[in-house]
């Protein structure tokens, strides 16, 4: 793989992204997973440092004020994301390429900053039944933060024609094959 490029996937959430992104990661050497900031709480099974990097708010805003974001922004009230610019250096010095799991703003903010280093798939769903199905059956939401998630997967779905690639999701094994020959493609 070449040095510095950048891949970023993106999706509504529960469309599966971040499952791509796991397995990507497990069959090829030198792809390093970007460990993005945010300020939401840590759910069941996640670690800090490997999801993410669990800070709070007050340490999120003052990380803002010093620019130390490549991007970030408040997905939903008080909870941001964002990612280091220390980050993604610490993956490129050591001649990774640097895989991403994020939301739509996100990944087109990136791609707004590295261009053609960096290359955009959106993950997209079968259908928004299917994706309300997955978050419910991923227990981790509650009636709220589903509805939440729900209203913003309608907007995100509509932003897919802007990404480089769409993937679409309605067969997990396809869809692992399909996402290992764009990245491989991608960082020839």
């Amino acid at each position: 793989m070449q040095k510095g490029k950048l891949i970023v996937f993106s999706a509504p959430s529960g469309a599966g992204k971040t499952t791509l992104v796991k397995h990507a990661l497990e069959k090829l050497d030198n792809l390093s997973f970007s460990v993005s900031c945010t300020t939401r709480n840590k759910r069941e099974g996640e670690i800090d440092g490997k999801d993410y990097y669990f800070i709070s708010p007050e340490e999120f805003k003052k990380r803002i004020d010093d620019e130390e974001f490549v991007e970030w922004e408040e997905v939903y009230h008080n909870n941001y994301y964002g990612t280091l610019k220390s980050e993604i250096e610490r993956i490129t010095k050591d001649g990774h390429s640097v895989i991403f799991d994020m939301d739509v703003e996100g990944a087109l903010n990136i791609k707004n900053i590295y261009g053609d280093q960096c290359l955009t798939v959106f993950v997209q769903p079968p259908s928004l039944e299917i994706l309300r199905d997955r978050l419910i059956t991923r227990n981790t939401e509650s009636e709220d933060k589903l509805k939440q998630r729900l209203d913003k997967a309608d907007i995100e779905m509509a932003a897919a024609s802007r990404f480089d690639v769409l993937l679409m999701n309605d067969d997990l094994a396809a869809a692992k094959d399909e996402a290992l020959a764009i990245i491989t493609k991608f960082v020839r």
